[in-house]
C-alpha cells in the first residue's frame, strides 16, 4: 500500500456484477479502489456462484490500484478497521454487497436481514465516522416496492403484460409509488430497511447518500444462479441443457434490463455532484425490457438450441407482474447520463460470456 493516496473508492461486494464493474470504472477514473468481499455468495448459492474468480481478475487487471479485504460487512469492527486505514481520503463508497435472493431470504430471514440491513448500517456508520464528505452510493432494488405494481391496471398481450395507456406510470414506475401496504418478501423488506436508513443518514447526518432502485441487471462478470442473475442464468441453462422453471403469470411477467456499466456510469455522475438523501428508480425503461417467454425466445435464437424448461402456475409471493422503472428523475438531475447498451447488445454480451464457461457441460 505504498505511495501517497490521492483519492479512494471503497466498494463492498467488489466481486459481484455491480461491485466489480464499479471497481474497474473508478480505478480507470483515477481512484485507488478498496474492495470488500468475503465470498458470501458462495455460501448463499453454492460453488458455481463464488466470486473469487472475479476478485482475482480485479487484482490482475487493476494491479496495485486495487486492495482487497475479505471482510464480512456484518462485523462492525472489521468494517471500521478498513475505513480507519483510509480515513478522509475516501471520496466514494459504493455499497453493492447483499443477500440478493427472494427465495434464500425466506429460508434464513435473520441472515438476510443482518447482511442487507445491519451490514448497510455498519457501512453508513463507518462512513459517518471516518469519511463524512464521501458520496455513499447504495445499490437498492425495485423489490422495495414489493408487489405494489400489481395493483396497476394491467393488460395481457400475446407475449407480455403491459400497463394501460394513459396511466400515470405508463412510461415506467416513478419514485412516488408507495412502498407500504404490499407484500415485499423477506428480501424486499430487508432491502427497504437498508434503503430507508441510507436516506436517513443523508437527512439526519448530512451524508451524501443516494439509493439507486434497480430492475434486472446484466453484464460479463456475474456469477449467476437459479436464485439471482436472471438473464445470465437463462443463458447458462440453454447452453448447458440445465432445466429452467418459469413461475406464474404464463411467463409474461415483464422486467426492464440495464447493463451494469450504465448503472456505474450513473454512480460516477452522482459522485461528481452528490445530492444528499436522493432516491432514483433506474433501469432500461420500455425500450430495454422483456418478458420471460420473450427472453427464452431470444436466448434460443442466439444459441440455436431449445431450452429445457417447464411452467408452474404457482405465483411467487411478492413478485411483480410488471416492472419497468422510470429513470427520468435521474436523467433530469444528471443530464450527462444516458443508456449505452440496448437489448440486443446486452443479450449478445451475456451469451458470449456464458459460452466459454458452460458449453463444456453440453
Amino acid at each position: 500500500m505504498g505511495g501517497h493516496i490521492l483519492s479512494v473508492a471503497i466498494v463492498s461486494g467488489s466481486g459481484g456484477l455491480v461491485g466489480s464493474e464499479a471497481s474497474q470504472r473508478f480505478a480507470a477514473a483515477g481512484y485507488d479502489v478498496v474492495g470488500i468481499d468475503n465470498d458470501m455468495r458462495r455460501l448463499f448459492f453454492g460453488a458455481d456462484a463464488s466470486t473469487l474468480w472475479n476478485v482475482d481478475r480485479l487484482e490482475r487487471s487493476i494491479g496495485s490500484g486495487y486492495w482487497h479485504f475479505s471482510v464480512d460487512i456484518r462485523n462492525r469492527e472489521a468494517v471500521r478497521d478498513v475505513f480507519r486505514i483510509y480515513g478522509r481520503e475516501v471520496e466514494v463508497v459504493v455499497h453493492a454487497a447483499a443477500q440478493p435472493s427472494r427465495d434464500w431470504g425466506e429460508r434464513e430471514p435473520s441472515t438476510d436481514f443482518a447482511v442487507n440491513a445491519l451490514g448497510t448500517l455498519n457501512l453508513l456508520e463507518a462512513t459517518r465516522e471516518f469519511a463524512p464528505e464521501a458520496s455513499f452510493i447504495f445499490t437498492s432494488t425495485n423489490k422495495v416496492y414489493g408487489d405494489a405494481p400489481n395493483s396497476l391496471p394491467l393488460i395481457e398481450l400475446d407475449t407480455r403484460y403491459d400497463i394501460e395507456p394513459g396511466n400515470r406510470y405508463h412510461a415506467g414506475i416513478r419514485e412516488d409509488m408507495s412502498i407500504d401496504a404490499c407484500h415485499h418478501g423477506v428480501f424486499g423488506a430487508s432491502k427497504a430497511a437498508a434503503d430507508l436508513m441510507v436516506q436517513e443518514y443523508g437527512r439526519s447526518f448530512g451524508l451524501n447518500t443516494v439509493c439507486f432502485r434497480t430492475g434486472t441487471l446484466a453484464g460479463k462478470h456475474q456469477s449467476a444462479t437459479s436464485h439471482h442473475g436472471l438473464l445470465s442464468y437463462l443463458m447458462r441453462c440453454v447452453i448447458s441443457g440445465t432445466h429452467f422453471t418459469v413461475y406464474g403469470y404464463k411467463g409474461k411477467q415483464v422486467r426492464d434490463l440495464m447493463h451494469a456499466s450504465d448503472l456505474v456510469t450513473a454512480f460516477i455522475e452522482y459522485s461528481k455532484n452528490p445530492r444528499p438523501a436522493e432516491v432514483y428508480n433506474i433501469g432500461g425503461g420500455r425500450k430495454i425490457s422483456f418478458s420471460i417467454v420473450e427472453a427464452i425466445d431470444r436466448v434460443q435464437a442466439l444459441t440455436g438450441k431449445q431450452m429445457n424448461w417447464s411452467y408452474l402456475s404457482v405465483m411467487r409471493a411478492g413478485d411483480a407482474i410488471w416492472w419497468i422503472g422510470d429513470s427520468s428523475k435521474f436523467e433530469t438531475h444528471y443530464p450527462q447520463w444516458a443508456l449505452t447498451r440496448n437489448l440486443d447488445m446486452i443479450f449478445e454480451e451475456v451469451h458470449e460470456m456464458n459460452v466459454d464457461r458452460w458449453s463444456e457441460a453440453t
